[in-house]
């Protein structure tokens, strides 16, 4: 151990990864910049955290030098060939960032054959678990709970999935440690100082960023806009993102057809504004500094997990959310207001509220930034190596 770290281990991560369009990706590249960074404050090495990534079939990717094996999602011998390749290496620890959608095979079963054959120390974060749909639901429990037993140990964002594999998964207790989500550090902004640099001056912001698809519950803060523009008609409510590559697959661009023209239809076309753009970095990190309310109305009551929703806390922002499992923790003790799912009069009388009131808007912005100093990125890594060298001694 050196400065309180375990030495420079040899970790491989499977997972996507940018240039890919995915909130897995973009998780793991945080983890993989903040260790690597660690690690070269305390030994000086560096290149010894490598990826093995999840492409598919419809898309080349230029990756980064740090992905020296790629997986297509698919392709079941893939897997095999990834299994054979990490056993051959150097590597001391894999560490596996799972969520349901980006392995092949029906409920993304490939990833065992990779599992079963794989002879190296494995670490598995699990950014959800097996509940919808309800008719894959007894094999999504089978699949978390075959990751789980074939883990040293098992990684939650949420204290709420710790609960879950503990009672109801039956995964023995000991194998299961909550590191939270990891968040930018960044300084606690003035939103007024940044509406400029998104064409919003004087105007109070509201925004919802991240990857598009129905689960988002979108179409509800639109229709809570309506209201709120009755009260406050210079508003402005910021959709950021693309649609997810897996809905544009099935479906196309249907559902943002579908909010475009429900925007229309409620003649908000001043108040609501779509930004369909994949940001870079600092461009996200405009927007956020420059809003006043950041805004989760997803439907899914089985969420465990939100990266925006982290990220939104971390910046302070006064945040109105759908109560899914990972905003009741975060939010709790006055971190931000919940309303019921599907309500868009609650959302907007919330919404009404906290604009027309700066102190109390303001109070949940100190409280927010307090608690997202606890989720850096820094101190995310720092978990995850220490839970690394607990993996070798066991």
């Amino acid at each position: 151990m050196k400065g309180n770290l375990p030495y420079p281990l040899n970790v491989f991560f499977i997972s996507t990864y940018p240039p890919r369009q995915c909130g897995i990706a973009t998780f793991t590249l945080d983890l993989v910049k903040a260790t690597s960074e660690l690690y070269d404050q305390v030994s000086g090495q560096n290149k010894v955290i490598r990826v093995v990534a999840l492409s598919d079939i419809h898309e080349e990717y230029p990756y980064p030098p740090e992905v020296i094996f790629e997986i297509t999602d698919h392709q079941k011998p893939d897997y095999g060939k990834a299994a054979r390749f990490l056993n051959s290496s150097d590597v001391e620890v894999v560490c596996l960032q799972h969520e349901f959608g980006i392995f092949g095979g029906r409920n993304g079963r490939h990833i065992l054959n990779l599992l079963r054959d794989l002879k190296k120390p494995l670490v598995s974060t699990l950014h959800s678990l097996g509940g919808a749909p309800k008719k894959y639901s007894k094999e999504r429990r089978d699949i978390v709970r075959a990751i789980s037993q074939r883990s040293t140990f098992v990684v939650v964002i949420a204290q709420k999935a710790l609960d879950l594999l503990r009672d109801v998964y039956g995964i023995p207790p000991e194998k299961i440690v909550m590191i939270r989500h990891g968040a930018p550090d960044v300084t606690f902004l003035d939103p007024s100082e940044h509406k400029a640099h998104i064409q919003a001056k004087g105007r109070p912001v509201i925004l919802t960023f991240g990857l598009i698809s129905p689960n988002k519950g979108i179409e509800t803060a639109i229709e809570a806009m309506d209201l709120v523009a009755r009260e406050i008609p210079e508003v402005l409510y910021i959709i950021l993102g693309v649609t997810h590559s897996k809905v544009i697959e099935r479906f196309g661009e249907k559902y943002r057809h579908f909010l475009e023209n429900l925007v229309r239809k409620e003649e908000l076309e001043k108040q609501v504004v779509f930004h369909n753009e994949f940001v870079s970095p600092n461009d996200l990190s405009t927007f956020l500094a420059a809003a006043d309310i950041y805004l989760t109305p997803y439907r899914s009551k089985e969420q465990l997990s939100s990266g925006t929703l982290t990220q939104a806390l971390a910046y302070g922002k006064a945040i109105v959310s759908t109560p899914y499992p990972y905003a009741q923790g975060l939010l709790d003790n006055g971190r931000g207001r919940l309303v019921p799912f599907g309500d868009p009069r609650a959302m907007a009388q919330e919404i009404i509220y906290l604009l027309q009131n700066e102190s109390e808007r303001s109070a949940l912005r100190r409280k927010a930034y307090l608690f997202g100093r606890r989720m850096i990125w820094p101190k995310v890594a720092r978990d995850y190596l220490k839970i690394f060298a607990r993996t070798l001694e066991k």
